[in-house]
């Protein structure tokens, strides 16, 4: 069985602490992999060899370090196919999201190629008699980011690009669950050009996460994940004096509007919530269309495509719309979530608890659900699912449809499917939601804007990729400064006063 690896200071090493954890092919069910679970002292050696490496990496003008991600771009085109087979295998997701999820984390690389513009500070001649004031901006240092399981390429991108294009060093801690395309990551940015050291790769559970957010040298921790943990990572990380930015749960509305196109909406629908099985923090997970009618001509639309919806291994390339999700318990926890709707009086319309696919009865796949006349006391409405299952629940009117999408403690994303310009412009203006789609089912901002939702859903002040990157990675430097406008006799300098 393969046994997978650190990556410190420019070389695959094995783990020291003797403990590991299974990689899973989620389509059998089969272990496929070890992974080592690093300890307290392997994160301790990553961190001094990252602070080794920085400084000359920071020296280095941003420019260059832009023509290194330049190369990476390249190379991240040339194994596209690779680094997707690869994800698709530990991940399970259908080739064509597993491309996708490499795609979206290239964008973001792009971005930050722009460095060079993105690092400028600014300048005031002439602030004071003789005066000049100007900013800089400056690398943290060290910077750590722990990733989750459902995008192993896109959102470790999303992190280390504005980090390393900023002149930071750089420690990833990826999910244990699917850890090969980070480590294959690291590998193309070497070849890229950029220095050992300067973006390393240990694998762990909590004992590492604890020793990144304990560890004095490593000044700011992003994280991507489940609520709770984002919680816990912002309180421990900010107490520890860094700077911190968590991406927690989602629970995203859209809202149908009786003006709708139909056929659009339940296209849009399908395709938000059922897609990579569901774990997006980005998904479409409840439904909301507004009056009866609108609801039934909804559903009558919902209910057979996703009655054609075909599941499975993504080693049946194209003839799959999803595939597994990422692992036994995920599965266990997503029908217990279903028997929960059933239980509490939700209307089952797609029943997918029986599914099962001849050949892969050990994998973790599920089938696809749709429930209707869900209300907001249920726990299929409270929590997020994280697996492909839509629920349904009916607004009144308009003003009923905002609530539901405002009193839900996350506000990650959301959207609005409807004719009306007015409608869209005020549901836009008032959602408390961080990113807003209209007539676009998941609103991922693209790499130049801003991505980070709101309330629960974040914690912290600054979001991932965009000029917003830029900030969470430098420190800002002003300089005020003046020089002798002549000399007197006898060698003194003569000073103006300020004013």
């Amino acid at each position: 069985m393969q046994e997978l690896s650190h990556y410190i200071d420019g070389a695959h090493v094995k783990g020291a602490s003797g403990r590991f954890a299974d990689v899973m092919n989620p389509a059998t069910g089969e272990v496929q992999a070890k992974v080592p679970l690093a300890s307290a002292d392997e994160i301790g050696t990553a961190v001094e060899i990252a602070a080794q490496a920085q400084p000359e990496w920071a020296a280095m003008n941003p420019q260059r370090r832009a023509r290194v991600l330049m190369k990476f771009v390249d190379l991240l085109n040339r194994d596209m196919d690779k680094l997707a087979e690869a994800l698709s295998r530990e991940h399970g997701k259908t080739l064509p999201d597993a491309a996708g999820d490499v795609q979206r984390g290239l964008e973001v690389v792009e971005f930050c190629i722009g460095a060079p513009h993105l690092l400028k500070g600014e300048y005031t001649d002439g602030a004071g008699p003789g005066i000049d004031m100007y900013s800089m901006r400056q690398p943290l240092g060290v910077c750590a980011g722990i990733t989750p399981f459902n995008f192993p390429a896109m959102i470790p991108m999303w992190m280390f690009a504005p980090a390393l294009a900023c002149g930071n060093a750089f420690i990833l801690k990826p999910s244990e669950r699917d850890p090969s395309v980070p480590l294959m990551l690291v590998e193309l940015l070497e070849e890229a050009g950029l220095p050992k050291g300067v973006l390393q790769v240990v694998n762990g559970d909590k004992e590492a996460v604890d020793a990144l957010l304990d560890h004095p040298v490593i000044q700011s921790i992003g994280f991507v994940g489940s609520t709770p943990i984002a919680e816990y990572i912002y309180s421990r990380g900010c107490a520890a004096g860094k700077r911190v930015q968590c991406f927690g749960g989602a629970k995203n509305h859209m809202i149908i509007m009786p003006d709708a196109d139909m056929d659009q909406a339940a296209d849009a629908l399908v395709g938000a919530g059922y897609g990579a099985a569901g774990e997006r923090c980005m998904a479409i997970s409840v439904a909301v269309p507004v009056g009866e009618e609108t609801a039934d001509r909804l559903i009558e639309k919902l209910v057979p495509r996703i009655e054609k919806l075909k599941v499975g291994p993504y080693t049946a390339g194209n003839d799959v719309d999803y595939g597994p999700v990422v692992t036994a318990a995920a599965k266990e926890n997503i029908l217990k979530l279903v028997q929960s709707g059933v239980d509490q009086g939700a209307e089952l319309v797609v029943d997918g608890r029986d599914f099962k696919l001849q050949g892969y009865e050990d994998g973790f796949f599920v089938g696809p659900h749709l429930f209707d006349k869900v209300t907001p006391d249920m726990d299929i409405y409270r929590k997020e699912i994280f697996g492909p299952v839509l629920t349904t629940v009916r607004a009144g009117s308009y003003e009923e449809a905002l609530g539901l999408a405002m009193d839900h403690e996350y506000g990650n994303g959301t959207a609005i499917f409807t004719r009306d310009g007015d409608t869209a412009r005020d549901f836009a203006s008032r959602i408390n939601i961080g990113m807003v789609g209209v007539n676009v089912p998941i609103p991922v901002p693209l790499a130049y804007h801003t991505f980070g939702g709101w309330k629960k859903s974040v914690f912290g002040d600054l979001n991932q990729h965009g000029t917003d990157s830029f900030r969470f990675y430098t420190r800002t430097k002003t300089v005020t400064a003046r020089w002798p406008s002549g000399l007197k006799e006898g060698g003194e300098f003569h000073f103006k006063p300020m004013d």
